[in-house]
Formats: structure tokens, sequence, C-alpha cells
């Protein structure tokens, strides 16, 4: 008689989980249970629509240095299934992937319908049954034999149960498995912006500037990269990586902390002031509004002139030494009190979830209960924006489905 396996979850994670342990056995049912009416939605949205599947990194040592949280536990999977397979097994599917210049990876089409046609496809080459609008109320084990109570009463029964739910919001979110006597590191959320009350430089909104330091003050977290204000803030990549890495702390703090910003990160104070003399010689008949030397976008540049009392037809010899103080003053160190967050939907990310020492990284198996896996994000396991999350739900999906498969004749 067949094994079942039920995947508790309908994205990446679950999908790679789900898909593989069907490939790789022939007599295990595979069932997903998703408590929506949407399949893969995360994979969806990802990127602006187009999925960023997983980057450009083929150093495990270099890549585990994105991930906040889990590093060491990350490594291990990494050695089963890495980035060159996750390309690779797309490949084999017909579905090419392409690196742009920072290092993120897309499918050439551009599109994330791409990633899940591919995945469905996948799903129903090997009979993969797919359930939705069931939400599990909860598991539990009665012999050999899990037991999945869903909202409406319904109970299905399977032999391997594959936890790849994602992240919660709320450590109470996680009371049907705790029920099971696992333990979850606090949830808390990671990949968020920063905003910036009642702050003129959000009038800027749309602006981006691709290389931008910033650092939370107080703290050794510093971040160099794209930059992107917004109508209430402060994001872009570079933002984004500095609030997963502070995810914990700026939690503690109520999301109420300061940041200094460098619009000009290959210049300190001083290498701005000897170049503030090389301009005044150069460009002295010049309105400084007119010269932007630094290449910033000119509705920036006009900005920092009006943020510094600087008019408008101020020339460069005529710049007074406490102007061009408060001018270079914004541009290398600007301060901004940040108070609260903004989460998009699209890069929500939870630090938090099920802790790692009660799982095994070989196998993605707990350690509690023997049969029951976990995939993705469900864990407490989080990575910086880039694709490096869904590369973490590929490769644990990956090995608990080769685990799965392995123990088949148990």
């Amino acid at each position: 008689m067949p094994k079942t396996l039920i995947v508790i979850g309908g994205g990446a994670a679950g999908f790679f989980c789900a898909v593989n342990a069907a490939r790789m056995s022939n007599d295990l049912k595979v069932i997903i249970v998703e408590k929506s009416s949407k399949l893969l939605s995360k994979v969806r949205v990802s990127g602006g629509g187009r999925c960023n599947v997983t980057h450009a990194c083929f150093d495990i040592d270099e890549m585990i240095r994105k991930y906040p949280r889990g590093q060491r536990f990350v490594k291990k999977g990494f050695h089963q299934f890495f980035t060159k397979d996750t390309i690779e097994w797309f490949k084999e599917r017909g579905v090419e992937l392409k690196a742009e210049e920072d290092g993120r990876m897309f499918p050439t089409t551009d599109s994330s319908e791409t990633i899940i046609e591919c995945l469905i496809r996948e799903a129903n080459k090997y009979n993969v049954e797919i359930l939705m609008n069931r939400q599990v109320d909860s598991v539990e084990k009665l012999n050999d034999e899990w037991i999945i109570k869903t909202a409406n009463s319904e109970l299905l029964t399977a032999n391997f149960l594959c936890i790849a739910s994602g992240g919660y919001p709320k450590s109470s979110m996680f009371d049907w498995l705790k029920n099971i006597g696992h333990s979850i590191e606090e949830p808390v959320p990671s990949l968020f912006t920063f905003n910036l009350q009642n702050n003129a430089i959000t009038k800027l909104m749309g602006i981006s500037v691709a290389d931008v330091s910033v650092k939370i003050i107080g703290s050794k977290l510093n971040e160099r990269g794209p930059i992107l204000i917004t109508h209430w803030g402060l994001s872009g990549p570079a933002v984004l990586r500095l609030s997963a890495w502070g995810a914990r702390d700026l939690a503690v703090q109520n999301y109420e902390f300061s940041v200094v910003v460098n619009w000009l990160p290959d210049y300190k104070e001083q290498s701005l002031r000897e170049k503030f003399q090389e301009l005044r010689m150069d460009n002295s008949s010049q309105k400084i509004i007119n010269k932007n030397p630094f290449g910033l976008p000119q509705r920036l540049w006009e900005y920092f002139i009006y943020q510094s009392g600087i008019t408008e037809n101020m020339r460069w010899a005529d710049l007074p030494a406490k102007l061009q103080n408060g001018l270079i003053q914004n541009l290398v160190s600007q301060i901004f009190d940040v108070k609260g967050k903004t989460t998009f939907k699209e890069e929500f990310v939870t630090a938090g979830g099920i802790k790692l020492s009660e799982i095994d990284a070989n196998t993605m198996q707990s350690k509690i209960n023997p049969n029951l896996f976990f995939a993705g994000e469900v864990m407490d396991v989080d990575g910086i924006t880039g694709g490096f999350n869904f590369q973490h739900a590929w490769t644990s999906g990956f090995v608990a489905a080769k685990a799965i498969a392995s123990n088949l004749n148990f």
C-alpha cells in the first residue's frame, strides 16, 4: 500500500518538497494542503512580478553571509542543493534563468508565471494532489500516522508530514505546532522600510540613488547599496538589508531609531571638503544649483541646496564657509529620525519560527517527531533581499523531499 506525504503550504518551499518527493518516489502519494484559494502567491508577486528565483552566488561560505538568522543551518542544506542546482533544476524543465548586474536571478521571460507554470506542470506530471481553501487547525500523531484536522472538520491522514506554511507575524499563530512539542523563536518582521514622519525628503518620492551608505546610529549595522525615497520614508535594497540585520534590535526599540545617510559613500567629510575647493575654483562663476557635480538626481541635489540654506542665485565662488559646511554634512552624514516601519507585501519576511535546534539540518526532519519535516520560512531562517529567501525555500524543500524518499521503507 502506498505511503502518503502531506505538505501543508502551497508556496515555493511546499511545492518544491511535494514535486521532488513525488518524482523521487513512485509509490508515494503526495498531497499539498493550501489554506487560501491561491497557490505560490509570493512567487507571483516577488521581484515586481518577475520572481527573483535565486542569487548568482556559487560559493557557500559567501552565500550564508546573506542570512541574518540560520547561517550554520542553511550551510548544511546548501551542500545538498545549492544555487547551481536550482538553475539546473529549472533549466531541465525548460526554464532558463538570467543574472542581473546585482546578482539577482530571474527567468529570461521576466515573468513569475513561468516559474508558477513550471511547478504546477511538475505537480501534474507526478500526480500531486492539491487541496485548496483548507486551513489546518491541528496536527497530531496517532500510532504511525499523522492526523491533520482542517477548519471545516475534515480529517486527513499521512505517513509523512512536511510543514511549509510560511512565516507568521504572531507567536500565537504557531500554537498548532507548539502542541506537537516544538518551540518558537518569537516572530518579528524583517525586510521593511523606514518611516520618516513629516520629513521634507518624502516630497522626492520615486527618486532612487544607486550607491548610498546607511548606518543605524548606536549600532554596528551599516549597509551600502541602492536606496529609494518613498512617500513615507526610505526604502530600497540598502534599507531592506539593514532592516533584516537589525530585525530583532529594531523591534525592541519599537522601530524608533536614527540613521545616518552618506549620499556620496566614496567621500568622507575631509575628502569632500577638498573636492569642494576644486569645484569652487573650476566653477566659480556658475550657480551651485545648476552644477550637480556628483551625478545625483537633479531634484535631490536641489533638495540638498535648499536644506543647506543656499539660494538659487548663489555661485560657487560666493559660497560662505558656514553654508558649505552644511551642504557637506547633508551629503555625507545626513541624520534621519525613523519612527515606525512599512512592510511591502511582496517583500514580507518574518524573522523567527521553529527553533533550528529542534530540526536536523541534514534532512529537515524534526528531532522531536519522526516523519515530521519542515521547509521554508516556518523555520527561524531568513535572508536579506535578493533571492536568498527563495533559495532557502528550494533547498529546504528539496532536502526534505530527498529525506522522505529515502525513508520510505520505515
